[in-house]
């Protein structure tokens, strides 16, 4: 159901930590999980410390795109930073999905920092029963 578009993925996600936070021409990778439940497929991202409205998520034809941004927590003039180890910056993820999932009702919900959507399989992907039918218009041919 799921294709990844770049097999270097994780050697990139790996160096953007090291490299530093993304922006939006040179965003960083963001972790998740995918898998079927029933007749839905879920992906799930892992987007701790972004806000709803800080996420973008887009269809077309079959590449689902998920952009999302972190951005810093407005502080105080007398606030001093000790240490800084959560990532901020623009996060990135593009999917090629299927032509057997329905693109046109994906549901998102985002609790926790995750980033949930539900993808139906389409009609036509489900499988089913061929019933053969039985007619009396069979003859035998004998030779």
């Amino acid at each position: 159901m799921l294709m990844r578009t770049d097999p270097f993925r994780e050697l990139d996600r790996l160096t953007q930590q090291l490299m530093g936070p993304g922006t939006w021409s040179k965003p960083s990778a963001m972790p998740m999980d995918a898998y079927r439940e029933g007749d839905r497929y879920v992906v799930a991202f892992d987007l701790p410390g972004v806000t709803a409205d800080a996420i973008d998520i887009d269809v077309e034809r079959n590449m689902l795109t998920v952009k999302a941004e972190r951005r810093p927590v407005a502080k105080a003039d007398d606030v001093q930073m000790e240490l800084s180890e959560r990532p901020l910056g623009a996060f990135s993820r593009q999917i090629v999905l299927a032509d057997t999932l329905d693109t046109e009702h994906i549901e998102a919900d985002y609790d926790a920092g995750v980033l949930t959507l539900r993808i139906p399989i389409s009609e036509r992907a489900k499988p089913r029963k061929i019933s053969i039918g039985v007619g009396s218009g069979h003859k035998e041919i004998s030779g």
